[in-house]
Parts: structure tokens; sequence; C-alpha cells
């Protein structure tokens, strides 16, 4: 790839149509456009090893091929800390049979704040030769790493790591684990919490918030609010959730482990939750709902759902679902900003997002 700003500037503008398209029938205002570093945005990277002439090789696959390995040196669209982890990590298994044998995937999960992680992927379990040799790796590159073989996880270090994003004029930490979802363009990320920061504004009363992850949004919007109520099934981003409100302080947020589907019902009275035991849905006064689903968007339940707060602040990964959901709320809301976010430069795909207000 050539980088090239121009080619860059004439797909990010395809992306603004595409997007200026699908609410052009909701009347949107324009979207505001946040952009993407060119290279080095990509914080986490997943190879496949291949063997080629005695020597593993990083290897992708492009989705048109998936037998024709695709080998990399190194991968400009990563960080700069993944670049550099790349060519040591390869000579390190290079020169230890230990660490090498039967390895067959490498992850890296990096941040900007410079901590990093790897993950070494085996067809073989792991021993005390192993661990020595990972254990010298994990200090040589100043990085934890952590082996997983079937059934097994060895940890050097941390699990996690740790991020920190300015949002309205304060510094976050964020624990992000291995093996859940963050945010991948970090730089894209920040504008973004920086985006939906400013959108909902300071408010009097309460935040339903839906798919918390590791509370990417949860830490700054709720020092825009008086207390939230914010929902996840991922037992481990709930854990991470909550490491991160108690190392940010933030102490107005109550944390349930159920799906959107599960709180819906319970908002509907539909069926008691034991995972609500404490928790008094009726003392909350809702004003604002906050939602980042997965890529299908909300299912029609919950889509009902939001429709009861006067404020809907729509994060979305995928711009179609957006439309469909917002197809179904136009008639009560209407959408009052709109943005576009180039989480994934260099791909068709987008980040958007919308506040819907009531008519």
């Amino acid at each position: 790839m050539t980088f090239d700003s121009q080619a860059y500037a004439t797909q990010l503008a395809d992306k603004v149509a595409r997007l200026r398209e699908l609410l052009a029938p909701f009347d949107a205002p324009e979207p505001t456009v946040f952009d993407s570093p060119l290279q080095n945005f990509r914080l986490r990277a997943e190879f496949r090893l291949w063997r080629e002439a005695g020597e593993r090789h990083y290897a992708m696959f492009s989705q048109e091929d998936k037998r024709t390995p695709i080998l990399i040196e190194e991968f400009p669209i990563a960080s700069q800390r993944i670049n550099q982890l790349m060519p040591q990590l390869k000579a390190a298994w290079q020169a230890s049979s230990a660490l090498s044998h039967k390895l067959f995937q490498v992850e890296f999960l990096t941040t900007l704040a410079g901590d990093a992680m790897i993950t070494l992927c085996y067809h073989r379990p792991l021993d005390e030769h192993w661990h020595a040799a990972a254990s010298q790796l994990a200090a040589d590159l100043n990085v934890s790493v952590i082996g997983r073989s079937k059934g097994k996880r060895e940890v050097i270090g941390h699990d996690y790591v740790v991020e920190k994003l300015e949002v309205g004029g304060r510094t976050f930490s964020y624990r992000q684990p291995e093996g859940a979802f963050t945010q991948p363009n970090g730089t894209v990320n920040q504008k973004m919490l920086n985006w939906a920061y400013d959108a909902l504004g300071d408010r009097p009363d309460d935040l339903l918030e839906l798919y918390c992850g590791n509370g990417n949004f949860t830490l700054p919007l709720a020092t825009r609010v008086r207390k939230v109520l914010a929902t996840e099934i991922s037992k481990t981003s709930v854990n991470a959730a909550l490491s991160n409100l108690s190392e940010n302080a933030v102490e107005n947020v109550t944390l349930v482990r159920l799906s959107a589907e599960e709180l819906t019902e319970a908002l509907n009275e539909v069926r008691p939750f034991r995972r609500l035991q404490g928790v008094d849905l009726k003392s909350y006064e809702f004003g604002s709902v906050f939602v980042d689903p997965p890529r299908a968007g909300m299912d029609p339940d919950t889509c009902e759902l939001t429709r009861r707060f006067d404020n809907i602040l729509y994060i979305s990964c995928n711009p179609e679902t957006l439309a469909a959901n917002i197809a179904q709320l136009h008639d009560t809301h209407r959408i009052t900003r709109c943005a576009m976010f180039d989480q994934f430069p260099w791909t068709h795909h987008m980040e958007s997002g919308v506040l819907l207000t009531r008519r």
C-alpha cells in the first residue's frame, strides 16, 4: 500500500456520501467527520505463522483465498509498537525451540499509552522450559506474555493492557483484557468518546447504557449525569468494567451482567432476574439511553425500549443496521446530531454516531 493522502481523502468522502445517503430519509444533519491517521492506527493485530524454507513467518490470508498465505515482515497499519515488536519476537522464536515448537498463531495488543501484550498460541502443552523462555522474552521486550494451548493459559505479567484516554479534559485509565473486545483505532476512539461526551451534555437525570463492554463510554458519560445503569453480557468485559470504574473513582454507575434483551424484559416487568437483586429500577429517572450494539444492531424489542427515552445516543459499526433502527424510531425521534468516525481506514467499514431527540 502507498498510503497516499489523496486516495485516503477520496475513500473517506465515499464513506461520508454512503452515510449521508442512508440517513437522508430521516432528514439527518450533515455528519461531522472524524478522520484517522493513515498509518500505525491499529492497536491490535493477529497473525498465523507459516513455515517456509525452514522458518516461521507472520502470515495473513485474503478473504478470497484462505489457502495461500501472504507473508508479512512489517504491518504499516498497525501501531509503531507492534511493528517494533514483530522482528524482535521473530528473532526470539528463531533462537528458542521452547518458544517456537508448534507455535501457530501470534496476537499483539498495544495501547496509545505504550503498554503491550503478546499472546502465543500452541498446538502442544506448555511446560517449564516454555515458561522460562517466555519469562525472559517478557523481560527483554518489556511486555506481558500469554501462552495458550488446549485447555490451558499461562500469564506472565498481566492478562490485560492499560490505556489512557483524555475525554472532556480528564484522563481516564482503561484496563483492556486479553481476548475481550476493544476499539482497534485508539486515536479515533478518543475522538468518538469526546463526540459522545459533548453530544450527551450535562444532564440532571439518569442514563441507561446497553452493551457497555469494558466501560469505554461508561466512564466519561457517567460524569455528565446523576447516575448510570449499565449492562453487559460478557463476564470478561464486566470484570474489566468494574476494575475501570474503581480505578477511575467513578461511583455513580451500577453495572449488571444482562443482555440488552434481558434488560428489556426486566424493565417491561416480563420476568425478574436474580442478577438485578438489590437494584431498584424504579429509583432511576432515565432521560437518555446510550447504545453501542454489535453489527446486527438492536433487535426490534430493544429498539422499541429506547423509544421511551427523550434522548437516544447511538454509536454504530454498521450504518445499514443503524438506518434500519432509526426507521423504527423515526416517528417519535429525530436526528439532531450526526458523525462519521473512520475507525477502519483503507476498508469500506465505518463507525457512525447519531443523537436522536424526542419530537
